[in-house]
Protein backbone atom coordinates (compact mmCIF):
# COMPACT_ATOMS: atom_id res chain seq x y z
CA UNK A 1 0.00 0.00 0.00
CA UNK A 2 2.88 2.38 0.73
CA UNK A 3 3.98 2.11 -2.88
CA UNK A 4 0.74 3.78 -4.00
CA UNK A 5 0.90 6.78 -1.67
CA UNK A 6 3.52 8.91 -3.44
CA UNK A 7 2.21 8.53 -7.05
CA UNK A 8 -1.34 8.98 -5.76
CA UNK A 9 -0.41 12.21 -3.96
CA UNK A 10 1.41 13.51 -7.06
CA UNK A 11 -1.58 12.59 -9.18
CA UNK A 12 -4.08 14.30 -6.89
CA UNK A 13 -1.89 17.39 -6.46
CA UNK A 14 -1.23 17.69 -10.22
CA UNK A 15 -4.91 17.25 -11.13
CA UNK A 16 -5.92 19.77 -8.46
CA UNK A 17 -3.54 22.41 -9.80
CA UNK A 18 -4.58 21.81 -13.42
CA UNK A 19 -8.30 21.90 -12.61
CA UNK A 20 -7.75 25.10 -10.61
CA UNK A 21 -6.05 26.68 -13.64
CA UNK A 22 -8.99 25.62 -15.82
CA UNK A 23 -11.54 27.27 -13.52
CA UNK A 24 -9.29 30.33 -13.24
CA UNK A 25 -9.43 30.66 -17.02
CA UNK A 26 -13.23 30.40 -16.88
CA UNK A 27 -13.23 33.27 -14.37
CA UNK A 28 -11.00 35.20 -16.77
CA UNK A 29 -13.48 34.40 -19.56
CA UNK A 30 -16.34 35.94 -17.60
CA UNK A 31 -14.20 39.01 -16.85
CA UNK A 32 -13.17 39.35 -20.52
CA UNK A 33 -16.74 39.01 -21.78
CA UNK A 34 -17.89 41.73 -19.38
CA UNK A 35 -15.02 43.96 -20.51
CA UNK A 36 -15.86 43.37 -24.18
CA UNK A 37 -19.50 44.21 -23.54
CA UNK A 38 -18.42 47.45 -21.89
CA UNK A 39 -16.11 48.29 -24.82
CA UNK A 40 -18.91 47.55 -27.29
CA UNK A 41 -21.15 49.97 -25.40
CA UNK A 42 -18.40 52.60 -25.59
CA UNK A 43 -17.82 52.05 -29.31
CA UNK A 44 -21.48 52.36 -30.24
CA UNK A 45 -22.28 55.31 -27.98
CA UNK A 46 -23.40 58.73 -29.18
CA UNK A 47 -20.59 60.52 -31.02
CA UNK A 48 -19.45 63.84 -29.58
CA UNK A 49 -17.19 66.56 -31.00
CA UNK A 50 -13.48 65.83 -30.61
CA UNK A 51 -12.50 66.84 -27.03
CA UNK A 52 -9.94 69.60 -26.61
CA UNK A 53 -7.68 67.28 -24.61
CA UNK A 54 -7.43 63.52 -25.17
CA UNK A 55 -5.68 60.68 -23.38
CA UNK A 56 -5.74 56.89 -23.47
CA UNK A 57 -8.57 56.76 -20.92
CA UNK A 58 -10.79 57.98 -23.80
CA UNK A 59 -9.95 54.95 -25.95
CA UNK A 60 -12.97 53.91 -28.10
CA UNK A 61 -14.84 57.19 -27.44
CA UNK A 62 -17.12 57.95 -30.43
CA UNK A 63 -16.29 61.35 -31.92
CA UNK A 64 -17.11 63.53 -34.89
CA UNK A 65 -14.49 65.49 -36.80
CA UNK A 66 -14.71 67.68 -39.89
CA UNK A 67 -11.84 69.06 -41.88
CA UNK A 68 -9.40 68.39 -44.70
CA UNK A 69 -6.88 65.63 -45.25
CA UNK A 70 -3.34 66.87 -45.86
CA UNK A 71 -2.58 64.53 -48.76
CA UNK A 72 0.18 62.97 -46.64
CA UNK A 73 -0.42 59.43 -45.49
CA UNK A 74 1.06 56.34 -43.88
CA UNK A 75 0.34 52.91 -45.38
CA UNK A 76 0.02 50.20 -42.73
CA UNK A 77 0.24 46.62 -43.98
CA UNK A 78 -3.15 45.02 -43.40
CA UNK A 79 -5.77 42.74 -44.93
CA UNK A 80 -9.42 41.73 -44.87
CA UNK A 81 -11.15 38.38 -45.41
CA UNK A 82 -13.18 39.84 -48.25
CA UNK A 83 -10.44 41.65 -50.19
CA UNK A 84 -7.23 39.95 -49.11
CA UNK A 85 -4.01 41.81 -48.49
CA UNK A 86 -3.73 45.55 -48.65
CA UNK A 87 -3.09 48.63 -46.54
CA UNK A 88 -4.73 50.69 -43.85
CA UNK A 89 -4.51 54.36 -44.84
CA UNK A 90 -3.64 56.75 -42.01
CA UNK A 91 -3.77 60.36 -43.18
CA UNK A 92 -2.81 63.66 -41.69
CA UNK A 93 -6.03 65.59 -41.03
CA UNK A 94 -6.58 69.27 -40.26
CA UNK A 95 -9.81 69.87 -38.38
CA UNK A 96 -11.99 72.93 -38.93
CA UNK A 97 -10.59 74.47 -35.75
CA UNK A 98 -7.02 74.06 -36.98
CA UNK A 99 -5.86 70.96 -35.12
CA UNK A 100 -3.62 68.44 -36.91
CA UNK A 101 -4.52 64.85 -36.00
CA UNK A 102 -4.24 61.36 -37.48
CA UNK A 103 -7.20 59.87 -39.35
CA UNK A 104 -7.37 56.14 -40.03
CA UNK A 105 -9.49 56.31 -43.15
CA UNK A 106 -9.72 52.56 -43.74
CA UNK A 107 -8.55 49.95 -46.23
CA UNK A 108 -7.34 49.86 -49.82
CA UNK A 109 -6.20 46.74 -51.66
CA UNK A 110 -2.78 46.24 -53.19
CA UNK A 111 -3.85 47.54 -56.60
CA UNK A 112 -5.07 50.88 -55.27
CA UNK A 113 -2.34 51.67 -52.77
CA UNK A 114 -0.69 54.23 -55.03
CA UNK A 115 -3.92 55.78 -56.36
CA UNK A 116 -3.88 59.60 -56.03
CA UNK A 117 -5.39 60.82 -52.77
CA UNK A 118 -4.88 64.59 -52.71
CA UNK A 119 -6.24 66.80 -49.94
CA UNK A 120 -10.00 66.44 -49.64
CA UNK A 121 -12.72 67.60 -47.26
CA UNK A 122 -14.32 64.92 -45.06
CA UNK A 123 -16.91 64.77 -42.32
CA UNK A 124 -16.13 61.76 -40.16
CA UNK A 125 -17.82 59.78 -37.41
CA UNK A 126 -15.33 57.46 -35.74
CA UNK A 127 -13.62 56.46 -32.52
CA UNK A 128 -10.55 57.62 -30.65
CA UNK A 129 -8.05 54.79 -30.59
CA UNK A 130 -4.59 53.97 -29.30
CA UNK A 131 -3.91 50.56 -30.89
CA UNK A 132 -1.51 48.25 -29.10
CA UNK A 133 -0.14 46.53 -32.19
CA UNK A 134 3.61 46.93 -32.03
CA UNK A 135 5.45 44.10 -30.33
CA UNK A 136 9.08 43.14 -29.89
CA UNK A 137 8.98 41.19 -33.17
CA UNK A 138 7.34 43.97 -35.21
CA UNK A 139 9.72 45.30 -37.89
CA UNK A 140 10.51 48.97 -37.99
CA UNK A 141 8.67 50.93 -40.70
CA UNK A 142 10.14 50.95 -44.18
CA UNK A 143 10.16 54.72 -44.56
CA UNK A 144 11.62 54.58 -48.06
CA UNK A 145 8.57 52.63 -49.27
CA UNK A 146 6.17 54.17 -46.73
CA UNK A 147 5.21 50.72 -45.43
CA UNK A 148 4.43 50.38 -41.74
CA UNK A 149 3.77 47.09 -39.97
CA UNK A 150 1.74 48.38 -37.02
CA UNK A 151 -0.18 51.48 -36.05
CA UNK A 152 2.12 53.25 -33.59
CA UNK A 153 0.35 56.51 -32.74
CA UNK A 154 3.33 58.50 -31.34
CA UNK A 155 5.61 57.43 -34.22
CA UNK A 156 2.97 58.11 -36.87
CA UNK A 157 2.24 61.53 -35.36
CA UNK A 158 5.91 62.40 -35.47
CA UNK A 159 6.16 61.24 -39.08
CA UNK A 160 3.17 63.31 -40.25
CA UNK A 161 3.63 66.26 -37.91
CA UNK A 162 0.37 65.86 -36.00
CA UNK A 163 -0.84 65.52 -32.45
CA UNK A 164 -0.61 61.93 -31.12
CA UNK A 165 -4.35 61.54 -31.58
CA UNK A 166 -5.87 58.91 -33.86
CA UNK A 167 -9.49 58.81 -35.00
CA UNK A 168 -10.54 55.57 -36.72
CA UNK A 169 -13.28 56.35 -39.23
CA UNK A 170 -16.55 54.43 -39.07
CA UNK A 171 -18.58 56.64 -41.41
CA UNK A 172 -17.26 59.16 -43.92
CA UNK A 173 -19.12 61.88 -45.80
CA UNK A 174 -17.26 63.41 -48.72
CA UNK A 175 -14.89 61.97 -51.31
CA UNK A 176 -13.58 58.79 -49.68
CA UNK A 177 -11.18 58.38 -52.64
CA UNK A 178 -11.71 54.62 -52.75
CA UNK A 179 -10.79 54.04 -49.09
CA UNK A 180 -13.24 51.76 -47.23
CA UNK A 181 -13.63 52.53 -43.51
CA UNK A 182 -12.84 49.72 -41.07
CA UNK A 183 -14.61 50.73 -37.84
CA UNK A 184 -13.19 49.85 -34.46
CA UNK A 185 -14.69 46.52 -33.37
CA UNK A 186 -14.32 44.13 -30.46
CA UNK A 187 -13.70 41.27 -32.92
CA UNK A 188 -10.07 42.34 -33.06
CA UNK A 189 -9.63 41.95 -29.28
CA UNK A 190 -8.41 38.42 -28.45
CA UNK A 191 -10.53 36.30 -26.13
CA UNK A 192 -9.00 32.83 -25.87
CA UNK A 193 -9.80 32.03 -22.27
CA UNK A 194 -12.34 29.28 -23.07
CA UNK A 195 -9.82 27.39 -25.21
CA UNK A 196 -7.19 27.84 -22.49
CA UNK A 197 -9.61 26.43 -19.89
CA UNK A 198 -10.37 23.40 -22.06
CA UNK A 199 -6.65 22.80 -22.52
CA UNK A 200 -6.06 22.78 -18.76
CA UNK A 201 -9.00 20.40 -18.20
CA UNK A 202 -7.72 18.07 -20.92
CA UNK A 203 -4.22 18.07 -19.41
CA UNK A 204 -5.81 17.28 -16.02
CA UNK A 205 -7.62 14.31 -17.59
CA UNK A 206 -4.35 13.08 -19.13
CA UNK A 207 -2.56 13.54 -15.80
CA UNK A 208 -5.28 11.51 -14.05
CA UNK A 209 -5.01 8.80 -16.69
CA UNK A 210 -1.24 8.64 -16.32
CA UNK A 211 -1.61 8.40 -12.53
CA UNK A 212 -4.03 5.50 -12.84
CA UNK A 213 -1.71 3.78 -15.32
CA UNK A 214 1.29 4.20 -13.01
CA UNK A 215 -0.58 2.80 -10.02
CA UNK A 216 -1.78 -0.13 -12.14
CA UNK A 217 1.82 -0.89 -13.21
CA UNK A 218 2.98 -0.75 -9.59
CA UNK A 219 0.19 -3.15 -8.66
CA UNK A 220 1.13 -5.53 -11.49
CA UNK A 221 4.72 -5.74 -10.25
CA UNK A 222 3.51 -7.09 -6.95
CA UNK A 223 2.26 -10.24 -8.58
Amino acid sequence: MKRYIFPLLIGILGCGILIFLGFWQLDRLAWKEAMLAQIQTQITGVAVPLPAIEDVSMKYMPVTVSGVTTGEEIDVLSGTKERGGGYQIVSGFVTDDGRRILLDRGFVDQDHRHAPRPATRLDVIGNLHWPDEKGSATPEPNLAENIWFARDVPAMAQQLGTEPVLVVAAEVRGDAQGVDPIPVAIQGIPNNHLSYAMQWFMIAAVWAGMTVALIWRIRQRQF
